[in-house]
């Protein structure tokens, strides 16, 4: 499920009420020939497509000088536009805070090896962040992490995703061999183009996330995910596209099912929050004339109720702040000066308001000898003030 458009928040642009008719009454008062099949299809393209324009978001944010990320070209699949500024500092925002809590899971004990799973990762570009980094052997900056990293998305977006990897040097270059590349519709099939990969430390899972279920039996290229590595599982607006019920069912698979209770286990997600306020009644409006329905929203739509979502999952000392909190306390000063300072964001009050509609919530399992100190110590900072 390709998701991280919603939190690169292009989707709200003139959140105030430019658009509030698109879409009305389309479709409405008729009898329609289209199948329940052929809806959920259509559906599934609409979340699918989200990930064009998060590219193209994460692009502009890049270009403007937010973001240092030699990648993000490689996955943008359309031209490059630059992003309203409240948009672009949106993503720096969303990318920097959940950067911050990867750094803090492999900083600890970093010849331990580790694990991430990503889901509905899209074009996201963390891996290649990641493994561009340059071991200093004198253990003064970023040194390259003993990793293992996963991603699980609709066929169709890992088929997307693995093509400038497969094509690009610069890119496949930082995919450790052995690799297996291949289609999971025609595996005996030359010359398509692949969905999947197993390298040694990066895989690439062409999987429906609905269709996991403890009773069934676990979609082959699973048997790729170590069950007994320290593992940290991001959800950048992934699982708000699904029912309430069928999000838990997912979360539950990794954490009750896949994963035994011994595995230190951390969760990050990304998710708008605040449905019921009167902008977060427009930003649904706008959302629905889109076709983009956020189904957990209701559920799980404020940071209380996502602290209470994590404990149900079996994790503890969960933390959390909206977007508005992780730039005024999550930001350093200085940086704040450099953000600030490459373009004026006048719409002071839109976002304010559109800040405070998405939140960063992160929870964890086991003590792994410290293995999380990093994660509470920023659960504690940013929960003082409620």
């Amino acid at each position: 499920m390709a998701a991280p458009q919603i939190p690169n928040l292009n989707s709200l642009r003139n959140p105030l009420g430019a658009g509030r008719g698109r879409g009305r009454g389309r479709g409405r008062g008729g009898h329609s020939d289209v199948s329940p099949e052929e809806e959920r299809a259509a559906n599934d393209r609409i979340v699918q497509q989200t990930d064009q324009d998060a590219s193209v978001s994460r692009l502009s944010a890049v270009e403007v000088g937010y973001l240092d990320d030699p990648f993000a070209k490689y996955f943008a699949s359309m031209e490059s536009q630059r992003r309203f500024p409240i948009i672009n500092r949106g993503t720096y925002v969303r990318t920097k805070a959940i950067d911050d809590l990867v750094d803090k899971f492999l900083a600890h004990n970093p010849a331990q090896k580790k694990q991430i799973i990503s889901l509905g990762a899209g074009s996201d570009t963390r891996f290649f962040r990641l493994m561009s980094r340059t071991p200093h052997p004198s253990g003064i900056g970023y040194e390259r992490p003993n990793l293992l990293y996963h991603e699980i998305d609709f066929p169709e977006n890992t088929i997307q995703k693995l093509g400038p990897p497969y094509r690009e040097r610069e890119l496949c270059g930082h995919i450790e061999i052995p690799w297996v590349w291949s289609n999971s519709k025609e595996p005996a099939g030359y010359g398509s183009m692949p969905d999947t990969l197993h390298a040694t430390n990066y895989c690439v899972h062409p999987v429906d996330l609905r269709t996991l279920d403890p009773s069934r039996t676990p979609p082959q290229s699973f048997q790729h995910i170590e069950k007994d590595l320290p593992t940290l599982i991001i959800s950048e607006c992934c699982l708000c596209y699904l029912a309430p019920a069928a999000a838990d069912t997912v979360a539950l698979y990794f954490t009750q099912h896949l994963f035994p209770s011994t595995t230190p286990l951390g969760l990050v997600l990304y998710e708008p929050i605040e449905p019921n306020d009167a902008f977060g009644k427009v930003m649904v409006s706008n959302l629905a004339a889109r076709g983009i329905v956020l189904q957990t929203l209701r559920k799980y739509g404020s940071l209380e109720a996502q602290a209470a979502r994590m404990k149900a999952y079996g994790f503890e000392g969960a933390g959390g702040a909206n977007v508005s909190e992780l730039w005024k306390k999550g930001v350093e000063e200085k940086e704040k000066e450099r953000v600030a300072g490459l373009e004026m964001v006048d719409e002071v009050e839109e976002w304010e308001l559109l800040a405070g509609h998405y939140c960063v919530v992160w929870a964890c399992r086991g003590e792994g000898e410290g293995l999380w100190e990093g994660w509470r110590d920023a659960a504690t900072r940013f929960n003082e003030d409620r």
